[in-house]
C-alpha cells in the first residue's frame, strides 16, 4: 500500500466492492477456497495420526510436499499462461484441487494423502499465479480496488480454512477434504462458464522458464531470498508442528488457528503500511523478524513446560508479526531489484527461494522433535528467524530505507498460503 494522499474511501472495501463484474466475484470465490486449503488441514492432523496411524515424519510431510511442489511450479505457471492461456491454466489448477481434496476423503493410508497432497499444491500454484490477474484485469477501481478484493478473498481464505477444518473434522477428519472438493468443484464450473476466454497465444507475453532463477544473480535479491525462506522456514514450523505439540481436539486447535489466520490477514492489510510510513520497510522487518523469533521461544517454553494454552497463545499472536512480514518483506525484496528486471519474474525467483525454506522446514520439524525435544522446532525457528535478520543487514546496510509499501507486495507476501 503506498502512503498517498488518496481519500480513503479509494481504501475502503465497501467502495471496492461496489459494481464489480461477476467474474471478479467468481474469481475470488475460486481464491478463498484455496486459500483455504493449508488451515485445513492443522485441525485435523491429530485425528489423521490417530485413523492412520500415521507418525509425525509422515504427517508434516503433508505440508512438506505441497510447499515443495510450489517450489517448482514457480518456475512453470508463467510459463504455462504464456503456453496455455490464463484461463485454462487457471481451470486446470482447479480441477487439480478438486481432484485432491475430493479423492483424499477415501484416503486409505497417509501416504496417499502425502500424493495427494503434491497434486493439490500444484493444483494451487497454478490457479493462484493467474487468478490475481483476472480480477486486476476485470475489476472495476484500478488496481487498488482489485487488490483490497484479493486481499479480502485472502483473509477469508485463511481465517475459514481452519474454522472448515475443525467444523467438519469433529464428525471425521474425512469430511473437511469432502467438503473443500464440493466448493471447489462449484468455483472451477463457475469459472469455466463466466470467466473470459484466453486471447490468442502470440498476443501473450513470453516467459521463459528459467527468468525468475536468472533474476537471483542480482546479490540484493539473492540474499534477501535467502533471508525470507529463513523466516518461512519459521512460519512453516508453527502451521506444520503447532497443532501435533498441542496435540487438542479438532474443533479446539481450528479456533486457534482461526486466530492466528484472522490476525495474519489484518495484520497484512492494515498494520504493515503503517510500520512502513513510520520507521521504513526494513526496520519494520527486522523488528517483526525479532518479535517472531521472541514468540518462537514463548511456544517452545510452553511445550517444554507443558503449557499447551502457552502455545496456543503463541500461535495466535504469531499472526501479528508474521501478517506484517508476509508484506514488508517481500516490499525490501523488491526494492533490491533494477528496473531491467520485470517484477514478476523478481518476485518469481524470490518466492521459489521462500517457498523452498517453507518446504525444507516442514519436513525439518519432525525430525528435530525425535532428535532434540519436541521443543526443539520452535527453538530452530528463533534461529532460523537470526538468520533471516542477518541477511537483510547483509543485503541492505548500506541501501536507504523506503518508507511506502508498494500496492501489490502484500499480494506476493500472501502467495505462500
Amino acid at each position: 500500500m503506498t502512503a498517498d494522499t488518496r481519500q480513503p474511501s479509494e481504501h475502503s472495501l465497501t467502495e471496492a466492492f461496489k459494481g464489480q463484474p461477476r467474474t471478479v466475484w467468481v474469481t475470488a470465490f475460486a481464491a478463498v477456497i484455496a486459500f483455504m486449503g493449508i488451515g485445513l488441514v492443522d485441525p485435523i492432523l491429530n485425528s489423521i495420526a490417530e485413523a492412520l496411524h500415521a507418525p509425525h515424519e509422515k504427517l508434516t510431510l503433508l505440508f512438506g510436499v505441497y510447499m515443495g511442489v510450489q517450489v517448482v511450479a514457480m518456475l512453470i505457471t508463467g510459463w504455462a499462461a504464456y503456453r496455455f492461456g490464463p484461463k485454462r491454466t487457471l481451470i486446470s489448477g482447479l480441477t487439480c484441487i478438486v481432484v485432491a481434496a475430493g479423492v483424499s476423503a477415501f484416503a486409505g493410508g497417509i501416504d496417499q494423502l502425502i500424493a495427494l497432497r503434491v497434486i493439490w499444491g500444484l493444483g494451487n500454484a497454478l490457479f493462484i499465479a493467474t487468478a490475481l490477474a483476472f480480477i486486476v484485469g476485470q475489476a472495476k477501481g484500478g488496481q487498488h480496488g482489485a487488490i483490497l478484493l484479493y486481499e479480502a478473498a485472502l483473509g477469508c481464505g485463511l481465517a475459514i480454512g481452519p474454522l472448515l477444518g475443525a467444523v467438519l473434522g469433529e464428525w471425521s477428519w474425512r469430511a473437511p477434504f469432502a467438503g473443500t472438493a464440493i466448493l471447489m468443484l462449484i468455483g472451477a464450473v463457475l469459472c469455466a462458464i463466466m470467466l473470459p476466454s484466453d486471447e490468442p497465444a502470440d498476443q501473450r507475453q513470453p516467459v521463459n522458464v528459467l527468468d525468475p532463477i536468472k533474476a537471483l544473480r542480482n546479490r540484493a535479491l539473492l540474499v534477501n531470498s535467502i533471508g525470507s525462506a529463513f523466516y518461512t522456514g519459521a512460519l512453516f514450523t508453527v502451521i506444520a508442528w503447532a497443532p501435533l505439540a498441542m496435540g487438542l481436539r479438532p474443533i479446539y486447535a481450528g479456533m486457534i488457528f482461526f486466530g492466528w489466520g484472522l490476525l495474519t490477514a489484518l495484520a497484512g492489510v492494515f498494520v504493515a503500511p503503517g510500520i512502513a510510513r513510520a520507521i521504513g520497510d526494513r526496520a519494520g522487518v527486522v523488528s517483526a523478524i525479532t518479535v517472531y523469533a521472541l514468540i518462537m521461544a514463548l511456544a517452545a517454553i510452553g511445550v517444554v513446560a507443558d503449557q499447551v494454552w502457552l502455545i496456543g497463545f503463541a500461535v495466535v499472536v504469531s499472526g501479528l508479526p508474521s501478517g506484517v512480514l508476509n508484506t514488508l518483506f517481500t516490499g525490501v525484496a523488491m526494492s533490491a531489484v533494477g528496473e531491467q528486471t520485470p517484477r514478476s519474474v523478481a518476485s518469481a525467483g524470490y518466492s521459489f527461494l521462500r517457498w523452498m525454506g517453507a518446504a525444507v522446514s516442514a519436513i525439518l520439524v519432525a525430525y528435530l522433535a525425535a532428535w532434540f525435544g519436541e521443543s526443539a522446532p520452535f527453538w530452530f525457528a528463533a534461529g532460523y528467524c537470526a538468520v533471516a535478520v542477518a541477511a537483510l543487514v547483509a543485503a541492505n546496510g548500506s541501501r536507504r530505507q523506503r518508507h511506502d509499501v508498494d500496492d501489490d507486495a502484500v499480494l506476493v507476501g500472501a502467495e505462500e498460503f
